[in-house]
């Protein structure tokens, strides 16, 4: 009965809804409208380096240099759940298949990169949302709403003795009582966050062929989640005639009444009667607490500071550089107005008002290589690792560390125009055991391209396209009966942004 309950967890296990633009856990790499045109940026030589590359920005000469960049996102995730239940479903009947669609929107994710460059130092500032970036809504739910509450229908065969006991007791019309198979509830979730990056720090120029960086960056994590399972009702039949009514209510009322009748055969002596009403009422109240409506809101903010470094070094026509993001110690910390049936579930005390959440960022290291065929053509390669489980958070257990290998090409048309193409492949370390509707990552092919155009000597507009090609991921959790899901997700960016040196 209390799994009825328990389902409220998948509304607030809602905190990687947002996870991944482009990257690992709790990290955005798409930080620039050039990363779009072409993700393999490690060793590029760039004002997006502030992010990408910081020690080889000192290579972009004296001045401040300065990109802003402004993206459009949108992100679908889908959820076919097989359910052998689904198939009492009032408003569905007959299907053990039903799809779970989330959207998740980001109007515009902006992002700002600054240095000042003076002899052998570039002194440099980064703003970015490096983690989450929008709101992902699920309509009706999800699967694992729709489960347990479908689950509520594996009680009538239990309930349908009980009426008959009652009838053999002599209670008038009892007999004539039946829980039927039907269900059917109203459920939702929506959940929003945003990680804002914010990064200081310098590069020095050791010669003229190599330079190192060393920065700090603070993240600040907002978030909130919101939903409901509410109105959970199941189909009651009177003498043949059949209604669908509120499960709690009606489980609340036939204790009442199982109550009533223990009483009455206490009093005319029938202590084994009695005892048995007395435990079928207990039974009747435990399911009438288990089908209340209940609803979870939480905001949870906190930050973290972590300190980053880096390394370019050139020869000739090839540019080979490195970055370490350490760790960011993440713990956010809840302010909730959550109903009182949620707050007595013991695994959602973590999202208890005052408690604090462990949503570490990864440590991530990068390395990255440039070469220059052609003083008008460019090709560079790329490699990210993300140590994910050396995090500490609630999806650690999910996957082990992730892996990223990166590709891309960029050519000079003219003095004024530059075009760009790339590809990324993600791969997750998946595991069955983490891959639920609650929150799950699928590998993934990525590729971007897009125009630079050099509006004047200083001033450079860029505009891309990024789409992600998600793999299926398909978990099988039982044979007999068929429990499975199939995962997925789809995803695509637009960009434009400026550069421009002062």
């Amino acid at each position: 009965m209390r799994k009825i309950r328990l389902c409220c967890l998948t509304i607030m296990a809602a905190v990687n809804v947002m996870n991944a633009w482009a990257g690992g856990l709790l990290t955005n790499t798409n930080q620039s409208i050039e990363f779009l045109r072409n993700p393999a940026r490690d060793a590029a030589i760039g004002i997006d380096g502030v992010y990408s590359n910081p020690a080889g920005v000192i290579f972009l000469g004296e001045g401040i240099h300065v990109s802003l960049n402004l993206q459009n996102a949108h992100q679908t995730r889908t959820v076919e759940t097989t359910f052998p239940l689904f198939v009492n479903n009032a408003g569905n009947p007959g299907q053990t298949l039903h799809k779970f669609e989330g959207n998740a929107d980001v109007p515009i994710l902006p992002s700002l990169h600054i240095a000042y460059n003076k002899d052998k130092w570039s002194y440099q500032f980064g703003f970015a949302i490096t983690g989450g970036g929008g709101k992902c809504e699920f309509p009706y739910g999800l699967g694992s709403f729709e489960q347990v509450v479908g689950s509520l229908t594996s009680v009538a065969p239990s309930i349908n003795q009980l009426y008959q006991t009652l009838g053999a007791f002599g209670i008038p019309g009892m007999a004539d009582h039946k829980m039927g198979d039907k269900y059917k509830s109203d459920s939702y979730m929506r959940g929003r966050q945003y990680y804002y990056g914010f990064t200081l720090g310098a590069a020095y120029k050791l010669t003229d062929n190599l330079s190192v960086y060393g920065g700090l960056r603070m993240l600040y994590g907002s978030a909130n989640y919101y939903g409901y399972v509410k109105d959970i009702n199941i189909e009651h039949v009177n003498a043949g005639q059949s209604e669908m009514v509120n499960a709690s209510q009606h489980f609340t009322e036939l204790a009442a009444n199982l109550n009533k009748y223990a009483g009455m055969m206490e009093g005319m002596g029938n202590a084994e009667a009695a005892q048995q009403l007395a435990g079928a009422a207990t039974q009747a109240t435990k399911l009438g607490v288990a089908s209340q409506d209940i609803e979870l809101n939480c905001d949870q903010t906190g930050w973290g500071v972590a300190p980053i470094i880096g390394v370019d070094y050139k020869t000739g026509k090839l540019n080979l550089a490195a970055k370490y993001e350490f760790k960011t110690r993440m713990r956010l910390k809840n302010k909730a107005a959550n109903s009182l049936s949620a707050e007595g579930i013991e695994m959602l005390d973590k999202f208890a008002d005052g408690n604090s959440v462990a949503e570490d960022s990864p440590a991530l290291l990068t390395v990255g290589a440039q070469y220059e065929i052609l003083p008008s053509l460019r090709v560079m390669a790329g490699w990210h690792h993300y140590f994910d489980q050396d995090t500490k958070q609630w999806t650690k257990e999910m996957l082990d560390d992730t892996n990223e290998y990166l590709l891309g090409a960029e050519w000079d048309i003219s003095k004024v125009i530059t075009v760009s193409a790339g590809g990324q492949r993600t791969q997750y370390g998946l595991k069955d055991a983490g891959m639920n509707d609650i929150s799950f990552n699928v590998n993934s092919y990525s590729f971007g391209f897009g125009v630079g155009v050099n509006v004047t000597e200083k001033v450079k507009i860029n505009a891309a396209y990024f789409q992600t090609l998600y793999d299926d991921y398909n978990k099988v959790t039982s044979e007999t009966p068929r429990i499975s899901d199939s995962f997925t997700r789809t995803n695509r960016v637009i960009g434009l942004g400026v550069n421009f040196t002062l």
